[in-house]
């Protein structure tokens, strides 16, 4: 009896991590090259309008999950503009970006508020599915679902194993010794910039495409702000991050489904779990975090040679 409750849960603790894992591991991309983007929520909130908006119109959830993409990188390139072109503040801008995101996507969302837009289904995948628990856990999803499968390992050989990733990790624990090197510290920090900004896009699509098929203002919740808060939790590591979005996705199940059963618990009081879940995180990992793990130069500015 316990095992047909608690499967559904973490098979909901999958779907409702998904968005937020896409989120952190753009983040990870994006720290690791040197760079903090605080801005996380507003490349998220860009990223969900857009994808509903090109998949309402052409009809295809496929074209609209790469348009977020490409929204989200080019919300962040406005980050990459003030911090690596005129030197600004990463703090600054990044908090700048999120208010600007919110509240491009509230003015040009309000038109299409309750309504809705092709997106993506789940579907389970064949002898995978039938797999005792881990099946109906991790494989009846839909396809964003499992392309996040794939994104962790992907991006732990290329910062190990490829020359270009470790020219990135270089970009944001010594850029002074990688420009010596030969290296062009700001072609490595705006990759990290453009490619996180893609991944935090697609996290934004999920929400429009797959978890919701609509579009409603506020629609990220705040989930921006947690993946800036999984990236210490998970030490800039995507495989820790998987655990730390499937946690946080566990929590916001839960909360959900306490509400469904109709608990006596205040909602406001529901509502608040992830975020105080996310206050003690961040604790923890600061009081366990190594010195070592942060990438070095994260948030200075490098000036360009030449």
């Amino acid at each position: 009896m316990e095992i047909t409750i608690i499967i559904p849960l973490l098979a909901a603790a999958v779907q409702s991590g998904t968005p937020i894992l896409y989120a952190t591991l753009g983040e990870i991309i994006t720290e690791k090259s040197g760079v903090l983007n605080l801005g996380v929520e507003g490349a998220m909130i860009i990223g969900a309008l857009a994808g509903f908006i090109v998949s309402r119109y052409t009809g295809s959830p496929v074209l609209g999950f790469f348009a977020a993409g490409i929204a989200g990188s080019f919300a962040t390139s406005i980050h990459g503009v003030v911090c690596l072109w005129f030197q600004g503040n990463q703090v600054v801008s990044g908090l700048a970006l999120t208010i600007l995101g919110a509240g491009l996507a509230n003015y040009l969302g309000t038109s299409y508020v309750g309504l809705s837009a092709p997106g993506f289904s789940p579907f389970a995948v064949p002898l995978l599915s039938t797999i005792p628990v881990l099946g109906p856990i991790f494989f009846n999803h839909d396809i964003l679902v499992y392309i996040s499968y794939c994104i962790p390992p992907v991006m732990c050989l290329f910062f190990s194993s490829t020359r270009f990733g470790l020219g990135l990790r270089a970009a944001g624990e010594y850029p002074a010794a990688a420009t010596a090197a030969g290296l062009n510290v700001l072609a490595y920090r705006w990759f990290g910039i453009l490619a996180g900004g893609f991944l935090m896009g697609l996290g934004g699509a999920y929400l429009s495409l797959a978890y919701t098929h609509l579009w409603t203002t506020n629609l990220t919740g705040g989930r921006g702000w947690i993946a800036v808060a999984l990236v210490i939790f998970a030490f800039w590591r995507p495989g820790r991050a998987v655990l730390g979005a499937y946690l946080f996705g566990s929590v916001m199940a839960l909360q959900l489904r306490l509400q469904a059963l109709g608990t006596q618990v205040p909602s406001s009081i529901l509502l608040m779990l992830p975020y105080v879940l996310t206050v003690f995180v961040l604790v923890m990992s600061s009081w366990r975090k190594k010195t070592n793990e942060e990438p070095a130069a994260l948030g200075v500015n490098v000036e360009p040679v030449g």
